[in-house]
């Protein structure tokens, strides 16, 4: 493959003025030691004079730095005009960006598979150990009798961008559901708030769960079976609305305790290979499980990593309640409940299986060579390279917007529409692709389409995912980004515009090899807003 070098006048300018003003003063240095010299006659100059030299480059300088403003301010396609004119594949036609892109999504984003593939089979091990000591731990002492009280199914399932092949940077972050096994005499009616009349856009995809009597012979009827499953109602159970709903808080508490004493069982025969410690969520969320290398550990991956463990309600059909629903913004605190509805009985609901079935889908449908993928983790990236420069609420509100979760339902919208990635989407149009991306998410922010989740309700892929639960089919169709005020996704737009505009220069500015050391932003980029400062 052949190899483009492009020439920075920023650099070759104030180097050449430089190299040229030291030869003049070299000249004089050495013409002033070689003695006396005969004057020359009147009229007649010496030599170049040094100052005479130093302005013409100066002024040379100044006339290119003049001709690059005056051509990125009036060419068409300027990052300075607005709408979709700022989206133009400028930046893809300039030589060299292309191997620009190419060297840092290299360097700073792709996963070494090897590397990537040792952490998921340890997390798998040491998770595995953990979730079999919880299944024959059982719940003793919790309910009366053991029977009605909730236990550990045995198995466990990963989710998450590592296990889709789209995880960015390191992998030392993963998201693993425990599912639970609830007792015989106890099932489950889910239904979606979606279309509660007064409810607050953050809390229309959360779900609720009421107890009832499983089919017959199991169940009992009227007040035998109330009474009968009244030790589980009372441990894990509230009120909502004259009936009694499983609560997440109360699953949450009981579920981190039983992985702290499954913990204690299995420490001592992890010793050997990683130390392990398990940090509490609280209610707000899932316990993290921290994978410390030993050291007398030799391996080739020796990294520390994170494993959130998330308590999950099978529904059927590969989908899971999860505890606890994603935390509320703060324009949509937990008050803004409509009258006999509880916090404590919400649940987030998860169909990573369906995603990952989509994702498969396309893969069978897509060209050789397709790289949508790879968009999906350079998108990734330019959302991080968009929070510098942010301050920690800035950047958390820029997080929230744009997560990772959203920016994978935007290449699921994109590819679905166009049914499956075709030609288009090889790695000759990267950056046409990652432009299509951008200004899709774009139009999102600004009303221009809506988000929807790509799963949830009747305008979902049921079709490409195979059957779905029915409590999922009747969902009203959740948009991922409502819960937003317009203010907010308007800042993050034209966020999301600035960063676009400058990649270029962010990427020379962030790229190369992961050992050089990364300057921090100035104090006075830090404390500025969306629009402000450079990120």
């Amino acid at each position: 493959m052949s190899v483009h070098y492009t020439l920075n006048l920023r650099v070759f300018w104030p180097l050449v003025t430089g190299l040229c003003t030291a030869l003049v003063c070299l000249y004089h240095v050495l013409r002033g030691s070689g003695g006396a010299r005969a004057e020359p006659p009147d009229g007649v100059d010496g030599g170049f004079p040094l100052l005479k030299v130093a302005v013409l480059l100066l002024l040379s300088y100044v006339l290119l730095r003049c001709r690059h403003a005056v051509r990125q301010r009036f060419l068409p396609g300027s990052p300075r005009l607005g709408g979709h004119a700022a989206f133009s594949s400028r930046h893809f036609r300039e030589p060299g960006l292309s191997i620009l892109l190419e060297s840092y999504y290299e360097h700073e984003v792709r996963l070494s598979p090897h590397v990537l593939g040792h952490s998921k089979a340890h997390v798998s091990r040491i998770v595995g150990e953990l979730v079999r000591a919880g299944r024959a731990r059982g719940s003793p002492g919790l309910i009366p009798g053991g029977a009605l009280a909730l236990a550990f199914r045995g198995d466990f399932i990963q989710v998450g961008s590592a296990y889709e092949q789209h995880k960015i940077r390191r992998p030392d972050s993963f998201d693993v559901l425990v599912p639970l096994r609830l007792p015989p005499l106890v099932a489950l009616e889910p239904r979606s708030l979606g279309e509660e009349p007064v409810l607050a856009p953050a809390f229309r995809g959360c779900f609720v769960c009421a107890l009832k009597a499983p089919p017959s012979p199991l169940g009992a009827s009227g007040g035998h079976w109330l009474r009968d499953c009244k030790p589980f109602a009372d441990a894990f159970c509230v009120d909502v609305r004259g009936r009694r709903h499983l609560s997440a808080t109360l699953v949450l508490r009981w579920f981190q305790s039983h992985l702290q004493r499954s913990l204690a069982t299995v420490r001592y025969s992890l010793e050997g290979r990683c130390r392990v410690t398990l940090t509490p969520g609280g209610l707000e969320q899932p316990p993290t499980l921290h994978i410390l290398p030993c050291r007398t550990d030799y391996g080739c991956c020796r990294l520390s990593m994170a494993v959130r463990l998330i308590p999950a309600v099978h529904l059927g059909d590969g989908v899971f309640l999860v505890a606890p629903p994603p935390p509320p913004l703060p324009s949509a605190p937990l008050l803004e409940l409509p009258e006999g509805l509880r916090a404590e009985a919400l649940w987030g609901v998860n169909t990573a299986r369906q995603e990952q079935k989509l994702l498969s889908w396309l893969q069978e449908r897509a060209a050789p060579g397709a790289c949508y993928l790879k968009c999906l983790q350079l998108l990734k990236a330019l959302r991080d390279l968009g929070a510098r420069g942010l301050d920690s609420a800035a950047a958390t509100q820029w997080g929230r917007i744009l997560s990772s979760y959203v920016l994978k339902t935007v290449l699921l919208a994109v590819l679905l529409r166009k049914g499956a990635p075709g030609q288009g989407w090889d790695e000759e149009h990267l950056g046409k692709c990652l432009e299509e991306l951008v200004q899709f998410l774009r139009d999102c922010l600004l009303r221009r389409h809506t988000l929807f989740h790509c799963v949830l309700g009747p305008g979902g892929a049921a079709a490409e995912v195979g059957p779905l639960p029915k409590a999922l089919r009747e969902a009203a169709p959740v948009d991922l980004l409502a819960a937003f005020d317009g203010h907010a996704r308007e800042l993050a737009a034209a966020r999301l515009l600035s960063t676009w505009q400058r990649l270029p220069q962010l990427l020379r500015a962030y790229g190369g090899p992961r050992y050089l050391a990364r300057c921090p932003p100035p104090r006075s980029q830090r404390t500025q807003g969306f629009l402000e400062g450079e990120p």
